[in-house]
C-alpha cells in the first residue's frame, strides 16, 4: 500500500472541452522508500444517471444516441443504447437527474430513489456517477423528450421489456456500463 501522497506538480494539457491535467505525485511504499509517478487525469465532473421503470408493463425506458468515443474504438455506427444521464453543473444530483430525465425522454417523475454512487473509470477520470432509479408511468410523460436542442443531443427514446433489456446485455446491445448496472440492480433486487 501506498501513503504520504503529495502532489508535486500540475500541469494543464486541455480546456478545451474538459479539463486534462497531468499530475506528478510522491508517494511512499511500505518500505519507506519515495517514489514519483505522473498521470494524466480528466476532470469533466460529476455525473447523475438513472433508469425508469414499470412494473406494471415490465419495461424501461432507456436512450439512443450517438457517441463518438464509442465510434472510434470500433462501434460501427456509434450509437449506444444507455440509461438517461448527465453532468452535475451546479446542481445537486436529484435536482440533476429530475432535470435530465425530462429533456432525454420527456418524462416528468416525482420520486427517484439513489442507489448508489461509483467512480467509473478511476484509472484516468475524475468523475463520481449518482446511480436513481424511478417508477414511472404513461402520465408522467410530457414531452418527446430527446434531450436539450442547445446541447445537440439527438436523442432516441426506447420503451422496452425488461427482459429483453437483459438479452441485449448477452448480445452485445447494450455495451455502456451504467446501463448494465443499473439493469443488473433492478434485476438482482426483484423490482421487475
Amino acid at each position: 500500500m501506498i501513503s504520504d501522497i503529495k502532489i508535486t506538480d500540475t500541469k494543464l494539457l486541455s480546456d478545451n472541452w474538459y479539463i486534462l491535467k497531468k499530475i506528478t505525485y510522491d508517494y511512499s511504499k511500505p518500505d519507506g522508500s519515495r517514489h514519483s509517478q505522473s498521470r494524466e487525469v480528466y476532470d469533466r465532473g460529476n455525473g447523475a444517471t438513472i433508469l425508469l421503470y414499470n412494473k406494471e408493463q415490465q419495461t424501461v425506458v432507456l436512450t439512443r444516441q450517438f457517441r463518438l468515443p464509442s465510434f472510434v474504438n470500433g462501434n460501427e455506427s456509434g450509437m449506444l443504447i444507455e440509461a438517461c444521464a448527465g453532468l452535475l453543473d451546479d446542481d445537486n444530483p436529484e435536482d440533476c437527474i429530475r432535470r435530465e430525465t425530462e429533456e432525454e425522454t420527456g418524462y416528468k417523475i416525482s420520486a427517484v430513489q439513489k442507489i448508489f454512487e461509483a467512480y467509473m473509470s478511476p484509472g484516468s477520470v475524475t468523475e463520481i456517477l449518482h446511480f436513481f432509479i424511478a417508477a414511472y408511468t404513461k402520465e408522467m410523460k410530457l414531452s418527446d423528450g430527446g434531450g436539450a436542442q442547445h446541447e445537440e443531443e439527438n436523442i432516441e427514446v426506447l420503451e422496452l421489456p425488461f427482459a429483453e433489456t437483459l438479452q441485449m446485455i448477452e448480445t452485445g446491445a447494450i455495451k455502456d456500463a451504467k446501463t448494465i448496472m443499473l439493469l443488473q440492480y433492478i434485476r438482482l433486487n426483484g423490482i421487475l
